[in-house]
């Protein structure tokens, strides 16, 4: 149930994160520009202010050239947090008087116009700053300009703070929406699947009709139809003999699996060819695999595909590396694919008996993982796949995919036959979450 519920808040939470994400992602540089243009606006006044009041006290000392309290009404000015530097310009151009500060790549610099507007701010090594200048006059007579020189980095903190405030609005606002929808969402889920029971309690157990909610009334009908063919079809099953046969088999394969060609693939194959003393003989593994499988196979005529390892296994196959079994009354076909001791070595023992079933058994033995094992492990999947593709008939077979030896083959027959169902087993345990994080 909690499983069910994680999923279904999956849903409404993920697509309302993404677009309150895309939505904060395009306010953030709005709010950012919109604050910025307050702030140069608030410090285009307050340069103004303070200009007006440094003019009085220039006009006295200009006119001497007196750089000793131009300097120091400099420094006493700049003694503001924010007022970075101050300089004066004559009428000709040239760099007066300045505070320390004063940055040497700004020089006596001349306003810039931008579409009908001063830009103010200027970009320097030292970071941004904002930059105005206020000319300086006396009975008409040009002195010069004062240029005052204000630090941005506060704004720039203040752009910072503001974003992370926005974000964290819409981190809430993701938050609290999210939790909304999923409740509302959750409790009507829960109604619905509670008038599905109901309908279904009163037309199996009671045969008789339930009342259902309003917004369930397009669906009992449906329902029903449903129940009425599912009570039909069992009726009919309970008429008819019990007993499995062949055609039943090929049957349920055709209509349920959608294909009727059986290809099993396993390292192990159902018959062994030993050469003794006598000749050749023949064994049969004792295997639950072959024991559950072969019946199968036996009812289907399919193909069983596998390593041949008997010592005499290349000398009963046909051209084609292939051998009809059961010896005694064939009626399926088992093709052999040969391996090399290398091949076996890496693929088998290698990664898949000292890797793949340690982890999976969770094993008090380290598993081994090796990369050249991983190459033959990858490469005698690839043989196996390419032997099921071209044993295949039909463009959908039916592929019964036998344990760990072959986790990758699947996705290789996949490529080729996108028809085919694929059903894989493992005949060991898969390892917990805890095994993988390790």
């Amino acid at each position: 149930m909690a499983f069910k519920f994680s999923r279904l808040s999956l849903r409404f939470i993920l697509p309302l994160a993404l677009v309150l994400g895309l939505f904060a992602y395009a306010v953030v540089p709005l709010v950012d520009n919109l604050t910025l243009r307050w702030f140069v606006r608030d410090l285009d006044i307050r340069s103004e202010l303070l200009a007006n009041t440094l003019q009085d006290t220039l006009r006295e000392y200009v006119p001497s050239k007196d750089k000793k309290k131009i300097n120091q009404l400099f420094d006493r000015a700049i003694s503001d947090e924010r007022l970075y530097a101050l300089g004066f310009c004559d009428a000709s151009g040239r760099l007066l008087y300045k505070t320390v500060t004063y940055p040497e790549l700004l020089g006596c610099r001349t306003q810039r116009i931008q579409g009908g507007a001063m830009q103010s701010l200027v970009q320097l090594p030292q970071g941004s700053l904002h930059v105005t200048e206020s000319p300086l006059e006396m009975e008409s007579l040009q002195l010069g300009k004062l240029i005052l020189v204000h630090d941005m980095s506060f704004i720039e903190r203040r752009s910072a703070d503001t974003k992370r405030y926005v974000m964290s609005l819409f981190g809430l606002l993701a938050i609290i929406i999210s939790a909304i929808t999923v409740v509302v969402a959750h409790l009507s889920w829960r109604g619905w699947i509670r008038a599905v029971r109901d309908i279904l309690r009163g037309d199996l157990m009671m045969g008789g009709h339930a009342n259902p909610a309003p917004e369930m009334k397009p669906l009992v009908g449906d329902l029903r139809a449903l129940l009425n063919e599912m009570n039909r079809e069992r009726r009919e099953q309970d008429n008819q003999s019990q007993l499995w046969t062949p055609d039943k088999l090929r049957a349920l394969l055709h209509d349920e699996l959608a294909g009727d060609e059986v290809l099993v693939v396993s390292n192990r194959e159902p018959y062994i060819h030993i050469r003794n003393s006598e000749g050749i003989a023949v064994q049969r593994p004792a295997s639950g695999l072959v024991t559950a499988v072969e019946p199968v196979m036996r009812a289907c005529s399919g193909t069983w595909i596998a390593h041949g390892a008997g010592s005499a296994d290349r000398e009963t196959v046909d051209s084609k590396d292939r051998v009809r079994v059961p010896p005694s009354n064939p009626s399926y076909t088992l093709r052999r694919v040969w391996l090399s001791e290398e091949e076996e070595k890496g693929y088998y023992f290698g990664f898949a008996n000292e890797g793949l079933w340690p982890l999976c058994h969770i094993a008090h033995v380290r598993p081994v993982f090796r990369s050249s094992d991983w190459e033959q492990y990858v490469a005698v999947n690839r043989r196996f796949a390419e032997a099921v593709i071209k044993e295949a008939r039909t463009d959908d077979p039916v592929v019964l995919v036998q344990d760990y030896h072959f986790a990758l083959l699947p996705r290789m027959v996949r490529e080729v036959l996108p028809k085919a169902t694929i059903i894989t087993f493992w005949h060991i345990p898969w390892p917990n979450p805890e095994s993988f994080g390790i």
